[in-house]
């Protein structure tokens, strides 16, 4: 375990990022490090053999430890929880992990440790280099595997149970603090009381983030030095919304925090009633209200909350950390969960965004600049097999409800045509094979690249709706890479060229009569709402868990008036001022 800090009991506070909202106030357990100190010694070359094979037994025993885990699942285990650890089995089969790492031990005559933790940080590096965030994040998976095997071969139990034991025996309001927790710790402690948890690592696409959304726990991840500077039972609060932590906090900042906590609360009591209210504005406009999803099991979340539909289903979470492609037919199981799941509401699935910075088999390749590269549709047009398997699966899928198929990074109308192309072919073949149920289908594309936000008029013709991807698109405009630390203050939301083309797009789109949605961080943002319908957006797609915040922000909207107070703003190029919306 690291060394604690020098303490102080004077108070202090340390910013990450909060990747669920809420307030918690209660007392630190610090969850030890399931890394070891790795042993570090040369083996005799008759030896390689046996050690070679007490490597091997071991990672066996972590691959059958984690398919017991998930045979022995309770019935409210997260449904993230499965495919967590399934990406962990399947790392620990890779020949990338188990094969180098054999080969240090033979070629290198390192001993078994060594030899794993040194392929394990090769691989990590390689991932931490990547650009793409979610992609990036995934080297927490490879620490994770290794420190389950280290402490197999060190001879102690697979995964820690102490913080698990101490929370079981001790009072509600305790938080979290670890490094980072892997998919089976996570399980352990979702059985045990705590009202929040800090990571010093990961991010929003990281697995704590993952799993904090579904349990909807207050949660700040990305703290860096946290767990190193506070102590066992140092009194914390924790601020989602603003991804702050308040270590030893005074009586006067604690009655504020509790004051804010009870009136979050209060607050999520009330939208619960709005589950089943439709979401129309005070002149009587309706607005559509979707949910993002990475995974199949999340409709029924979003069904839950009360969502008109799938806004967006990112299909590339059904292709990543595996050793091969989904076929046809487990790619079409997980369309066609989610329209059954959905039930008559429409399901918007964008097709595989991959490319670039990494190929789907593992093999690194080198881009001068990975954003501007080989990706989304670019990528599948190039490889037209991989293409016309996701598109037959999706078009099964359409034979059993309305779905929507996205394209993503569309940047001519030559890509509109071929992918209109791929599609004929795709349906040719089916129905050669006797499909002749009629497929149900639109094709639209993400707005995510400003050449085709500034000439959006054959684009809004020529397909039947269009989704407005704002993370990229202000990423583009504002020549800002948006994972760059040192530039982020210059990725704005609300710069008005990045408002000037949104407005651009649906004033055009709606010339046309074709809808257009925004599923970017913006559209979750209930901050955001009133500009958001102002600008004419009447499609927002976010996270199931804030579509009743953002449904109470509708409600109390006149769009009318929000139209010609946003018009005005853009037209006089200025920023718009949030507050006068309200």
């Amino acid at each position: 375990m690291m060394k604690q800090a020098e303490h102080s009991t004077a108070m202090w506070t340390l910013a990450g990022q909060g990747v669920v909202n809420g307030y918690a106030i209660g007392r630190a357990a610090i969850m030890g490090a399931a890394a070891l100190e790795v042993p570090h010694y040369y083996i005799e070359a008759e030896a390689a053999e046996a050690e070679c094979a007490r490597l091997n037994q071991a990672m066996n025993q972590a691959r059958d430890d984690l398919m017991s885990i998930v045979q022995q699942l309770p019935a409210d285990a997260p449904r993230e929880i499965v495919p967590m650890l399934e990406v962990h089995r399947l790392l620990l089969d890779d020949p990338m992990l188990r094969q180098q790492s054999g080969e240090y031990i033979t070629e290198r005559l390192y001993n078994a440790e060594w030899a794993l933790a040194t392929q394990g940080q090769n691989l990590a590096a390689q991932f931490d280099q990547i650009e793409d965030t979610y992609l990036r994040e995934r080297s927490a998976d490879i620490r994770q595997v290794i420190e389950r095997v280290l402490l197999i071969l060190s001879g102690q139990a697979s995964t820690p149970n102490e913080l698990a034991l101490q929370l079981d025996h001790q009072e509600a309001g305790l938080i979290v603090v670890a490094r980072d927790i892997s998919p089976a710790d996570m399980l352990r402690l979702r059985k045990v009381r705590f009202s929040a948890f800090l990571t010093d690592l990961g991010g929003p696409t990281s697995h704590t983030a993952i799993v904090a959304r579904s349990m909807n726990i207050p949660a700040v991840v990305g703290l860096g030095e946290l767990r190193r500077m506070v102590r066992d039972g140092d009194k914390l609060i924790v601020d989602g919304f603003k991804g702050v932590v308040i270590v030893n906090p005074s009586e006067v900042v604690l009655q504020q925090y509790r004051q804010l906590q009870a009136q979050h609360l209060s607050q999520r009591e009330q939208l619960d009633q709005l589950r089943d209210t439709p979401a129309v504005t005070l002149d009587g406009v309706t607005v559509q209200l979707e949910a993002n999803i990475e995974l199949p099991e999340e409709a029924q979340d979003a069904f839950e909350a009360g969502a008109d539909g799938i806004g967006l289903f990112r299909s590339e979470f059904l292709f990543m950390g595996r050793a091969s492609l989904p076929s046809e037919q487990e790619q079409f199981e997980a369309y066609a969960a989610v329209v059954r799941t959905m039930q008559g509401r429409p399901v918007t699935i964008r097709t595989l965004d991959i490319g670039a910075d990494k190929t789907l088999d593992g093999e690194q390749t080198v881009a001068t600049n990975p954003a501007l590269g080989l990706r989304a549709v670019r990528y599948c047009l190039m490889h037209p097999d991989l293409f016309q398997t996701q598109l037959r699966a999706l078009l099964r899928a359409s034979q059993l409800g309305l779905v929507r198929i996205l394209i993503p990074m569309i940047s001519s109308m030559d890509e509109v045509f071929a992918v209109r192309q791929a599609l004929a072919q795709a349906e040719l073949s089916l129905r050669a094979e006797g499909l002749l149920d009629p497929f149900q289908y639109e094709l639209g594309a993400m707005v995510e690249v400003p050449a085709m936000a500034i000439a959006i008029e054959p684009f809004a013709q020529n397909l039947d709706f269009l989704s407005i991807g704002t993370n990229d698109l202000i990423q583009y405009v504002m020549a800002v890479d948006r994972a760059d630390a040192e530039v982020m203050g210059l990725y704005d939301p609300l710069h008005p060229a990045v408002l000037r083309l949104i407005a651009h797009t649906i004033n055009r789109a709606e010339s046309y009569g074709k809808p257009v949605a925004v599923c970017g961080e913006m559209a979750g943002d209930a901050r955001l709402t009133h500009m958001l319908l102002g600008l004419g957006l009447r499609c927002f797609s976010m996270p199931a868990a804030q579509v009743a915040w953002v449904k109470q922000e509708v409600l109390k909207a006149h769009s009318g008036a929000l139209r010609h107070k946003v018009a005005a703003a853009l037209n006089r190029a200025e920023r718009i001022d949030l507050q006068k919306l309200h």
